[in-house]
């Protein structure tokens, strides 16, 4: 009986110690899961914590993933290289740490020191092409007294990859898509009810004094002009943005930028774009009178004010439709907007304050 006691006290306390390992273990590894989560969750940013500079949206629906595309920030990335970074989200709420899709080469036209802007990123024939504007001081186009202010080459690029994440490359690098002597930047793609696909663009006020959009018609590789530019409509054709100018002797400069083209459930071909009115940045509309892109075109009313502005549409994973912007112009954040299509107009529905953290407009 003696050896059987001994026997049996030592089985228990080996069970014991067994549960206790085993007790334990698992506890540090609820407690290991419960940090990562926290972690990861700790490491999710919101639209006020976000430097935003032209934001563009691509809501990707095979992985329910929203991608919002800017400027790299190198205290953002730990890159400092200049390119493009992207933020990812689920909710529109919280999003991931932003990472690095494309750099600058250093084998194009582009000085590889000087920031892109405006990247927006479009799903064309299996693959995504990102869209940016690229500079270089060092190449003059032309200066005063043949122009009145120093012209250097800048022009939107465009680059490809298999996956909305990227790593992006140029398809040309050698000049410019564009023709080299203009002054581009805020290219978009729209592809018209033919299949042609076109680069919509904001043509320089540096260059142009009024500022002025233009498309050309590209390839199916999104690697060159398939024909000459065309002319859709300046600056100054706005009559709001007329109405606010006071006689003075300072010369008068009328901005184009941000271009993207939608068509509303109607069939109305609307244009984002926009401007200045007396220093701040304004978001407005155009709308195609013959529905196709060759216009004419009549400017609408402006859509948000306030230095808001570079707005683009998305929709939202149930079917709502948004739209981006940044405010104010410098230190910007990105904003959210409900908008409502109305067959021939867009109207604002509401500022999602409770995603962007910002104020409500003042009307």
């Amino acid at each position: 009986m003696k050896n059987t006691r001994k026997t049996m006290s030592f089985f228990s306390v080996n069970w014991f110690y067994i549960l206790t390992i085993v007790l334990t273990l698992t506890l540090e590894g609820l407690g290991s899961n419960i940090y990562a989560q926290n972690t990861k969750k700790s490491e999710q940013l919101k639209l006020p914590d976000m430097p935003l500079h032209d934001p563009f949206i691509l809501a990707y629906k095979p992985t329910h993933t929203y991608y919002l595309y800017t400027t790299n920030v190198p205290r953002m990335t730990g890159n400092r290289k200049s390119g493009t970074m992207v933020y990812r989200s689920k909710d529109l709420l919280h999003w991931d740490k932003p990472k690095v899709v494309f750099t600058v080469p250093s084998d194009s036209w582009a000085d590889p020191t000087e920031r892109p802007w405006a990247p927006e990123v479009h799903a064309w024939k299996g693959k995504f092409y990102l869209f940016t504007t690229l500079h270089n001081k060092n190449k003059i186009i032309a200066k005063p007294p043949k122009a009145w202010h120093k012209n250097i080459m800048r022009s939107t690029v465009i680059a490809v990859s298999d996956s909305p994440e990227g790593p992006f490359t140029l398809v040309k690098r050698d000049s410019p898509i564009l023709p080299a002597n203009f002054m581009t930047l805020d290219g978009t793609l729209y592809v018209d009810p033919d299949g042609q696909p076109w680069m919509v663009y904001a043509h320089e006020w540096l260059q142009k004094i009024d500022g002025t959009m233009e498309a050309a018609p590209l390839d199916d590789s999104l690697s060159k002009m398939a024909g000459e530019p065309i002319h859709l409509f300046k600056g100054s054709d706005a009559p709001w943005l007329n109405s606010t100018i006071k006689p003075s002797d300072f010369e008068l400069h009328y901005v184009t930028d941000g271009p993207e083209l939608y068509r509303t459930k109607d069939g109305h071909l609307l244009m984002l774009w926009s401007s200045w009115e007396r220093g701040s940045y304004v978001q407005t509309v155009a709308r195609s009178e013959t529905g196709k892109l060759q216009g004419p075109w009549e400017q609408l009313a402006p859509l948000v004010k306030h230095d808001s502005g570079h707005g683009m549409l998305f929709r939202r994973f149930d079917g709502q439709l948004m739209m981006v912007l940044h405010r104010p112009f410098r230190n910007a954040r990105g904003k959210l907007y409900e908008m409502k299509d109305c067959g021939d107009h867009l109207e604002v529905v509401r500022e999602r304050i409770d995603l962007d953290g910002g104020a409500r407009e003042i009307k």
